[in-house]
């Protein structure tokens, strides 16, 4: 009987240790969390543009939180009408969501709207600057947040590799609807354009063209806005070899590629998303990109614990790093089309952008020769964010007409 207890007592002992030895090889997993938020996305959600990065930036804040995302994509006009993007968050909520995030800009008002009428749910919007107590148009919502990468910096960077790679010294814009947003980042990719042009390549400025085409809105909605893959088209017939995106979809990519494969020499820069460049690598000269999740974890995560408040974050990429995933707001993947030459001058000023060089500074001129910025003047946040006009030396309009 000893003997019997003791056999037992042993097996019991080792049953143990294995089964410890076992707990601790497991690898360790996101600590689970029931707390849900929603999406909503202006345009598709694989759109391998803006959307799709909101959706991935989703992804990361549920895996890193263990977290659950709800989830509304083509919430515009043209795919959903008689349907407010107001009405689709009250959805969201009514299946468990505790945070709302409005992706796009023309989600202003809805975005408003809704933080008002339900200021027991969070609320970011992405790109408005309603939290800006600095701002043009602070509304004072305790439960609503905005967000936005200073973009400004990755379309200079754009602009740098454009002005690297084209050999006609004629750049195109292909550009979506016309407002603060969207004049600051066409401002942003010239004066990286004719930065790199003067001082990389040593070149006159005065001999380089750089022209916006607007669209109308953030992608293609047929009978609305011009067709973007004609603009594109209109670019690359009429001398122009290197075409920066501002839309939310690749067309100007693949236009290139189309005129790449009839053997003409032209080169795109998409917008957006950090894999852009798959769609067409040799014509991709690089691709500026918005990294959403860090931001958007930092929110959910405030939100969750109890510790929100309403925030205006205009996030900076980070220098050391630009293409960190954990830190980075702002990106620029360089593509494989740009030649080894000038990529090293577009990582050049990379360095220099990140050891302070400041391309917006005076003297600067608005489009129609009104001064902007004096001398020496360096502008504020609030100059750059609500930059009323496009500056000297760029073609295109300005203000809808």
């Amino acid at each position: 009987m000893k003997r019997f207890w003791w056999l037992l007592v042993t097996v019991l002992v080792l049953a143990s240790l294995m089964l410890t030895g076992c707990s601790k090889s497991e690898p360790q997993q996101p600590q689970q969390s029931d707390f849900t938020f929603g999406m909503l996305l202006v345009g598709p959600y694989n759109d391998h543009g803006w959307s799709q990065a909101h959706y991935d930036a989703g992804k990361y804040v549920e895996q890193k939180m263990g977290a659950k995302m709800l989830y509304v994509d083509k919430v515009n006009p043209a795919d959903r009408p008689g349907t407010t993007a107001e009405q689709l968050a009250e959805d969201l909520v009514s299946k468990g969501a505790k945070l709302i995030i409005f992706n796009s800009d023309d989600m202003k008002d809805a975005a408003i709207a809704f933080a008002q009428k339900h200021p027991d749910v969070y609320v970011i919007h992405a790109s408005g600057d309603t939290a800006w107590k600095e701002g043009k148009n602070y509304v004072e919502l305790p439960n609503l947040s905005n967000v936005m990468g200073k973009m400004i910096y990755g379309k200079m960077i754009a602009g740098c590799a454009a002005a690297m790679t084209t050999e006609t010294g004629q750049i195109g814009y292909l550009g979506p609807l016309i407002n603060d947003e969207t004049r600051r980042l066409a401002s942003s990719a010239y004066l990286g354009a004719k930065y790199c042009w003067e001082n990389y390549r040593g070149k006159d400025p005065n001999d380089l063209k750089f022209k916006v085409t607007w669209i109308g809105f953030w992608f293609n909605i047929p009978g609305v806005t011009s067709d973007p893959t004609q603009v594109a088209d209109d670019f690359f017939n009429s001398g122009y070899d290197v075409v920066l995106s501002g839309i939310d979809t690749t067309e100007a990519l693949v236009e290139a590629k189309k005129f790449h494969d009839q053997g003409k020499n032209v080169y795109a820069v998409p917008y957006d998303f950090a894999a852009a460049c798959d769609e067409a690598p040799e014509v991709c000269l690089g691709v500026p990109y918005f990294n959403w999740g860090p931001s958007y974890l930092k929110l959910a995560q405030d939100a969750r614990d109890g510790k929100w408040q309403s925030t205006f974050m205009w996030v900076a990429p980070d220098w050391k790093d630009i293409n960190n995933p954990d830190t980075s707001a702002v990106g620029f993947k360089l593509g494989k089309a740009l030649s080894d030459d000038a990529a090293k001058s577009v990582n050049a000023f990379i360095d220099e952008l990140a050891n302070g060089l400041n391309l917006w500074k005076g003297p600067l001129n608005l489009q129609d020769g009104t001064p902007y910025l004096k001398e020496g003047e360096t502008a504020t946040d609030q100059q750059i964010w609500y930059l009323p006009k496009l500056l000297e030396g760029m073609e295109g309009q300005s203000a809808q007409e």
